[in-house]
Formats: C-alpha cells, sequence, structure tokens
C-alpha cells in the first residue's frame, strides 16, 4: 500500500493548474447513460474514483474511451445490464448516480446499496423517496435497490413536485437526471446549490434536456422524449483548488491556480483573508500569498454557498500553527473529525467537543507517522506535513488518489519535498 512521505518547511513558490472538479464529472459521468448517442466530456480528472465509474459503466454495456488529457467518450447507445453490482459500488458511494438514468431511460435498474467514505451517515431514503413520487416501484432486497417503472404509461417516470427534507448533492443530481426524460414536469424544491449540480444542468441541457432553476433551491425540469450527446467541459475542482490555497498560506509561499473560479470559492477567500493571506484573482485564476503570522479562523460548515464540508479539515491544518484559538463546527457530517487524532500525533493542540473542534495554535508541528482516514483528512494532513518539522509519513493515501489528481507531481512542482512510497 503506498504512503507518502513529506519533509516539511519548504515554502510553496509557483504555478500549476487545477483540474476538472471529481464531484462534478462523477454524475456526468452516469448522465451519459440518458442519452442515444456519445457523450464527449473533457477536463476530466484521472483519479480512482472516475476509473472506478467508467467501469462500472463498461459493466454496463457503455464503450468508454479515454485519452491521458482527460478526454473521454461514453457511448451508451447499446445498454446489456441495468445492474450496478456490489463489487463496483462499495468502494464509492457515487455510484449511486446510475439508478435515475437507468429507471428514466430504460425503466429499470437494480443498484447496490453503495459504500465509500467513513464521514458518517449519507442516506439514499431521499433518492428513493423522491424516485416513488415519479412513480417508481422501490423495494431494497438483499442489499439492492430494486426500482421499475414498467407499470407506468410508457415505462416513463411522471412529473412531479419533490422536496427534500434536507439539502442533498446527489440526491437533487439524480432526481434531476431522472426528470430530464420523464413525462411531465418536475419541481426539485430545497435542491441543493453547488456549483457541480449547476455543471451537470449544463451538460444536459446541451444533451436536450429542459431544465429551469439549477443553482437555486428550485429545479423545474420539463421531460423530453430522449436525450442526444453533447461535448461538454467539466468544472473546475473548487476544493482542490481550495486546498492548494490554504498550502500557500500555510507556508507563506506564493502560489498562482490556473483554470481556478474565484466566484466559486467566496467562502474560502474570505477566511484566509480572515487569516491574513493576500487573495488575488481574475477570471480564470487565484493567486495566495501567505504569511508566517497567520491568525485562527472559526469557520462553521454548512451547504453552499456557504462554508464547505471538504474544506473544513484543511482549514483546521491551517489552525493547528496560526496565532490565536479557532472554533470549527462541522454541521453537515457526524463524524468528520476523524482527523483531529492523527493532528494531535503532529503535535496540534485540539479539543473536539460533539461536533465542535477546538483549535489553539501551537508554535510548531513535529514529523511523524499518521493515518488517512478519508479523502479530505488526508488532504489536512498533507497540508499539516508541509510545515511540520522533520518528516511525516502518511499512510493508506488511495483516499488521497480517489481525489486529488497527481498530487505529489503538483507540489513538487510547487517546491515541496514529497515523495511517494510504493
Amino acid at each position: 500500500m503506498d504512503k507518502l512521505v513529506i519533509a516539511g518547511g519548504y515554502p510553496l513558490h509557483g504555478e500549476i493548474t487545477v483540474s476538472g472538479a471529481k464531484n462534478a464529472a462523477l454524475p456526468i459521468i452516469c448522465a451519459a447513460l440518458l442519452a442515444e448517442t456519445p457523450l464527449k466530456l473533457s477536463s476530466v480528472p484521472a483519479l480512482r474514483d472516475v476509473s472506478t465509474t467508467y467501469q462500472l459503466l463498461k459493466h454496463m454495456g457503455v464503450e468508454v474511451s479515454a485519452d491521458a488529457s482527460g478526454n473521454v467518450a461514453l457511448d451508451a447507445s447499446e445498454i446489456t445490464s441495468h445492474e450496478a453490482p456490489y463489487e463496483m459500488v462499495k468502494t464509492m458511494r457515487a455510484s449511486i448516480l446510475v439508478l435515475g438514468p437507468l429507471l428514466a431511460r430504460f425503466g429499470h435498474a437494480r443498484v447496490s446499496l453503495p459504500g465509500g467514505c467513513a464521514i458518517g451517515s449519507r442516506p439514499v431514503d431521499l433518492h428513493i423517496k423522491g424516485l416513488k413520487a415519479m412513480g417508481a416501484e422501490i423495494h431494497i432486497e438483499h442489499g439492492y435497490i430494486e426500482a421499475s417503472a414498467a407499470h407506468l404509461p410508457n415505462k416513463r417516470l411522471q412529473g412531479a413536485r419533490i422536496f427534500m427534507d434536507l439539502v442533498t448533492v446527489t440526491g437533487t443530481e439524480n432526481l434531476m437526471m431522472a426528470a430530464t426524460l420523464a413525462d411531465g414536469t418536475t419541481v426539485l424544491e430545497n435542491a441543493a446549490r453547488e456549483p457541480e449540480v449547476l455543471d451537470m444542468a449544463e451538460c444536459l441541457i446541451k444533451m436536450g434536456a429542459r431544465i429551469e432553476g439549477a443553482g437555486t433551491d428550485v429545479i423545474t425540469v420539463h421531460g423530453v422524449e430522449r436525450l442526444q450527446g453533447a461535448s461538454h467541459q467539466i468544472v473546475c475542482d473548487r476544493i482542490e483548488a481550495g486546498t492548494y490555497m490554504v498550502a500557500a498560506a500555510m507556508t507563506a509561499g506564493r502560489v498562482k491556480l490556473h483554470n481556478a473560479r474565484a466566484d466559486l470559492l467566496d467562502a474560502v477567500i474570505e477566511k484566509l483573508r480572515e487569516a491574513g493571506a493576500v487573495v488575488e484573482h481574475d477570471a480564470n485564476s487565484i493567486t495566495v500569498t501567505g504569511s508566517k503570522e497567520l491568525r485562527s479562523v472559526n469557520i462553521r460548515t454548512a451547504p453552499h454557498p456557504a462554508f464547505p464540508t471538504d474544506m473544513q479539515a484543511q482549514f483546521m491544518a491551517l489552525n493547528t500553527i496560526a496565532q490565536g484559538t479557532g472554533r470549527v463546527i462541522e454541521t453537515i457530517f457526524e463524524n468528520r473529525f476523524m482527523h483531529v487524532q492523527e493532528m494531535q500525533r503532529l503535535g496540534a493542540n485540539i479539543e473536539v467537543e460533539g461536533n465542535t473542534a477546538v483549535v489553539r495554535g501551537v508554535e510548531f508541528l513535529d514529523g511523524a507517522t499518521v493515518m488517512a482516514t478519508d479523502l479530505r483528512a488526508s488532504a489536512s494532513l498533507v497540508l499539516a506535513g508541509l510545515v511540520a518539522r522533520g518528516e511525516t509519513t502518511i499512510e493508506r493515501i488511495y483516499h488521497l488518489d480517489r481525489g486529488y489528481e497527481r498530487l505529489e507531481e503538483k507540489l513538487t512542482a510547487l517546491g515541496a519535498h514529497v515523495r511517494r512510497v510504493h
């Protein structure tokens, strides 16, 4: 199993390009199941979750042609299976995103209940509730979701008004995809507003879907009879960008990020400036200049456009070496402080009280061997290792490979001393 070994104490300087967003790529790749002709995508990141999704679609009969530059063509004209088996779904919760497209286009789907990071409960009941509102018959048997629209007119889901009790990104995406081929109009209330949801809606519109209100909390979808392939570029990964921005701030360096949009990172930029970093940007790049005298910041995670839960661990790392005391309140996932114990091994002063972590800045962190527990926790340990004295070894970095493309390569280009050990 691979490890990362980081020699701390080197400020980051230089320029890198931010990859396409994993959280946009995965649902858009699944949207290929809706089209009768090939969907062509660019800026698709080379990540483990992406390759897992390719394997899942290939299992169903989708022809997948991908190159090393992030271009992929997905041809779902000849589907041979409507099943997502446990073996392919167990490592990735996003696999649930094939449920809506399969049911909408073919009238049947059999999808294993998903797995993924152990950061807390992310139930699929909102997906199921929404599809039932659209007329689907759904049963859960032997760990599989069995969904059918065979009893409906023309085997087509029916438009419905759906209110989601909780804001759910994958739930919004699944139901939006299902609604594109439904008979009638579907209104999704309390919908997720994340940029990745908007990016998927823009791709679906190019494919012939009729969608209004994406990016707001009410999305209206007027069903059409069929969708065709299109060409679409995946939006930049705001979480990857945010992670490198925090790295520049913590190491007192200066980093320019290309293919990065400041309008997707308002909450992150505001907190970095509050911490004492200088953030400059234009239409397609962001430059962060760090400081040796960072100040602790208080953060509270909440659905977009508030502070993203996927940046919580990175800012906790920043607070460990900043002046003063910062409070980190996690409201999205109930088990997302697993990085705390590992940071404490590096000398961080953190106390956890329920969903709140109180972080008191220390003068320095000391390198040690730590273990990654989930994707963003892994990133926070990398950030801590970049500033710790001596050498930090991070084990179980397969989590990192699920969400960061060529991480050690990009960090090395910025002057970090990072190497992968097989």
